[in-house]
């Protein structure tokens, strides 16, 4: 049997439980980067967070560059907030620049002299503004969110199954958010309402795959104390295995798409406007599918493992095997019975068969 028929079967043995050390280093090594990455290079956040004040202007079939526009920025007096970026192609293409938060007087001001200083006309510029208070209140709220979300998430996990599980599931989402968090700050997209939007949705795409995994280890483990067919890692293990190609199919199908729309809309047509949602997409369905494999479903096997129960379970599985073991015969090396060895009587012949004419062979 092929390795993908035994793959579409749920029939594979890949060993997930027992190499999940050095799953957990090779996570604590991402999120470490990560970690890294936060701390010292920060976010680019956008001005719905901070506040702030942006300049777009309209670059098609100019020489402008980012470089230019922020020297011309910074003529005006109000220097650029971060390194301006260039967005679109052709004649879409636009130069984003953003400063702190101008007054409306401000606003006009620079935008003349900007125009002058680039030459292009100062209506083919234009601003958007927000304040550092709508700023830090939309910051609030995304918080809040992502706080609320994981309440719930872990409430409804240790109903539906066990609080062992909620804690395996709630690790493998601040495993993805970390992780998502440290490719934004290390590729330096902008951070936007959008990428919120995006971060919520992997994290529920991740919390649906870890969820099917969960089913099939609580439909595998039901009564395992009781039958010791098998212990309960070696449950586990089987129920990842059984789920495997529904985890590949769907995170395929979901990572196509906004593939395309990643590199395809945001890389070679120049849409940076959606650039911020393929980014955080595509590497939240990616680290979440890893995660939901790999990560929580180790979690909770160490934290069965820590009970008692589960632990003389393992001791008598071991045994019972054993003891079957030394149960079956060796029948490997045995020869057959011989009856023609001396005093073997001579099997009684059959009613009405005819004496053989042949005369008895004399043994020695």
């Amino acid at each position: 049997m092929s390795v993908f028929t035994r793959l579409y079967r749920g029939e594979t043995r890949i060993e997930f439980i027992g190499t999940r050390r050095r799953w957990y280093l090779a996570s604590l090594l991402l999120i470490a980067i990560c970690v890294l990455s936060i701390v010292f290079r920060g976010f680019n956040v956008g001005i719905d967070f901070k506040g702030g004040t942006q300049f777009q202007i309209k670059a098609a079939n100019t020489s402008l560059t980012p470089k230019s526009v922020e020297e011309a920025m910074a003529k005006t007096g109000h220097p650029s907030d971060g390194a301006a970026q260039e967005v679109g192609s052709g004649a879409t293409r636009q130069i984003v620049v953003k400063t702190q938060e101008l007054t409306l007087a401000e606003v006009n001001t620079v935008q003349t002299k900007l125009g002058s200083e680039l030459g292009v006309k100062a209506d083919t510029i234009s601003t958007d503004s927000v304040s550092s208070s709508w700023g830090s209140e939309i910051t609030r709220k995304a918080i809040q969110g992502l706080i609320v979300f994981l309440v719930v998430v872990f409430a409804y996990i240790t109903l539906r199954f066990e609080w062992k599980m909620a804690v395996g599931a709630l690790t493998a989402l601040l495993h993805d958010l970390i992780i998502a968090a440290g490719v934004y700050s290390i590729v330096g997209f902008e951070l936007t309402p959008s990428t919120v939007v995006g971060l919520l949705t992997i994290l529920g795409f991740s919390l649906y795959d870890t969820v099917v995994v969960f089913d099939k280890v609580a439909e595998n483990s039901k009564d395992i104390l009781a039958t010791a067919r098998m212990s309960y890692p070696e449950a586990a293990n089987l129920a990842v295995n059984q789920t495997l190609m529904r985890s590949i199919n769907t995170s395929l199908i979901s990572l196509l798409p906004v593939a395309g729309l990643l590199f395809v809309g945001a890389g070679l047509l120049g849409v940076g406007t959606i650039k911020d949602l393929a980014l955080i997409l595509f590497v939240g369905l990616a680290i979440g599918a890893y995660s939901s494999l790999f990560l929580a479903t180790p979690v909770v096997v160490d934290l069965k493992q820590r009970e008692p129960q589960y632990r003389g379970l393992a001791k008598r599985v071991q045994a019972k095997r054993a003891s079957a073991r030394l149960a079956e015969p060796a029948l490997v090396g045995v020869p057959a019975p011989d009856r023609t060895l001396r005093g073997t009587p001579a099997p009684a012949p059959k009613p009405g068969a005819r004496p053989s004419s042949r005369p008895a062979r004399k043994r020695p």
